[in-house]
């Protein structure tokens, strides 16, 4: 996978308190992936990105509010997140890892 590709793969890493309790107790990170990554597409990416082993990777799709815009509803996008377990030792620093 050439390194422009990895990049389209994982777009950013998502903070948040849940998150960061998920890196404390299980050592796990929550990224947001494009609509059409795989498992192991996600995997191979976060490996060469930030020079880890991954264990597991679990995938899931967060469906778009509908909100309203001035005097007319619309709609968030659809989006896709990926918790990422790494190896026993092992950390990514997400507040300055340039994704």
């Amino acid at each position: 996978m050439n390194e422009a590709k990895l990049y389209e793969v994982i777009r950013a890493p998502r903070v948040s308190e849940k998150t960061a309790r998920l890196q404390e107790l299980s050592n796990q990170y929550a990224f947001e992936v494009s609509v059409d990554a795989t498992k192991a597409d996600i995997k191979a990416a976060v490996e060469k990105l930030f020079d880890v082993t991954v264990e597991t990777v679990n995938v899931l799709n967060v469906k778009g509010k509908s909100k309203s815009f001035r005097f007319r509803t619309g709609r968030r996008g659809n989006w896709r997140k990926a918790y990422v377990k790494l190896a026993e030792g092992q950390t990514i620093d997400v507040m300055t890892a340039k994704v």
